[in-house]
């Protein structure tokens, strides 16, 4: 072998050395979806689940994760027992692959992944563990992946929240319900804001604005020209990733006509005072019928599919699939 083969084959090992190892995925999953809300009983597991099952019927391949990890319920939603086999085990490293925890659900193109047994043990989760979650949600082999958050604004619930391609934030019309929506999006937009702050190296405005604003946070558009006034570039790569903040509403409990224009106002008030976009995604009429199938274990979309229950989840499930899937990236 001359000196330039040598020279040649060095360098070609150099370059395997350096290059990163990784091991490519041939699954995506399509379209991840997170419903959330400011507090408990507002139906979040019943849209995702009445969601996931009518998705399903519609030929998508579907899983439902019950994410609430203090309280999870999911399952009760879809008239089974408490699995064997929950998310428990996949983050505490019991199973190898999120996979490994599916569990059907008896509706064909519908499985679900178990909300934690172990609750104290996975209230909080370690920040490798929870992206190592994340990571395993983006690979999995379906068309939607629905996320039935819990309650609350901590952390964790909004990391979970902010993770989807689409928020869902559900309410219902009561002034309380409405006041703890807007705390709830209030916490996830600043959340995000925070790691853009880190990702663009905003040297602490966001912290400077919140001590300077201490009775009124700025509105976005005032921190992005605060960012501006220091950096340029910095203050358009962040108004482009803040526009990339757009939730969607879901009424539920509809029981009168004035109900109907309440998903129309939140969004018309987080406009005014916030200056982003929120979508109405539309309403869940409130049937006597969904509390009863509840109770007795009955999906009530699996026996009557025409009720107003049905008929709303259907509206919401087409302007849903309506809202363009977005690209992914391999994990």
């Amino acid at each position: 072998m001359s000196h330039g083969d040598e020279a040649k084959k060095s360098s070609e090992t150099n370059d395997r050395r350096r290059a990163p190892r990784f091991r490519p995925t041939p699954f995506l999953a399509r379209r991840i979806v997170a419903v959330g809300g400011g507090k408990g009983g507002i139906g979040k597991s019943l849209l995702s689940a009445s969601l996931g099952i009518e998705l399903a019927t519609r030929g998508q391949r579907v899983v439902l994760l019950d994410f609430d990890l203090g309280g999870a319920n999911l399952h009760t939603c879809l008239g089974l027992r408490q699995p064997q086999r929950t998310l428990s085990d996949f983050v505490l490293r019991r199973v190898e692959s999120l996979p490994d925890v599916l569990v059907e659900t008896g509706v064909p193109g519908l499985r679900l992944v178990s909300g934690a047994s172990d609750a104290l043990a996975m209230a909080n989760p370690m920040h490798q563990q929870k992206l190592r979650l994340l990571r395993a949600v983006q690979a999995l082999d379906v068309d939607v992946a629905i996320l039935d958050l819990g309650a609350g604004s901590h952390h964790n619930v909004l990391d979970f929240f902010l993770f989807a391609d689409h928020g869902v934030v559900t309410v219902v019309p009561e002034p309380t319900s409405i006041e703890n929506a807007y705390r709830f999006l209030k916490a996830a937009f600043f959340r995000r804001l925070r790691a853009l702050e880190r990702v663009y190296d905003l040297g602490g405005v966001l912290e400077q604005a919140t001590r300077e604003h201490a009775t009124k946070v700025p509105s976005p558009a005032r921190i992005i020209e605060m960012v501006a006034q220091e950096d340029t570039g910095a203050g358009a790569e962040l108004a482009e990733a803040v526009r990339d903040f757009h939730p969607l509403v879901v009424v539920n409990q509809v029981r009168e006509a004035a109900d109907l224009t309440v998903g129309d106002g939140v969004c018309l008030a987080w406009r005014r005072f916030f200056g982003l976009d929120l979508d109405y995604l539309g309403y869940l009429r409130h049937d006597p019928a969904a509390l009863e199938s509840l109770r007795e274990r009955r999906p009530l979309l699996l026996e009557r599919r025409d009720t107003p229950l049905g008929q709303d989840v259907a509206a919401i499930a087409d302007k849903l699939l309506a809202i363009p899937a977005p690209r992914r990236e391999a994990p």
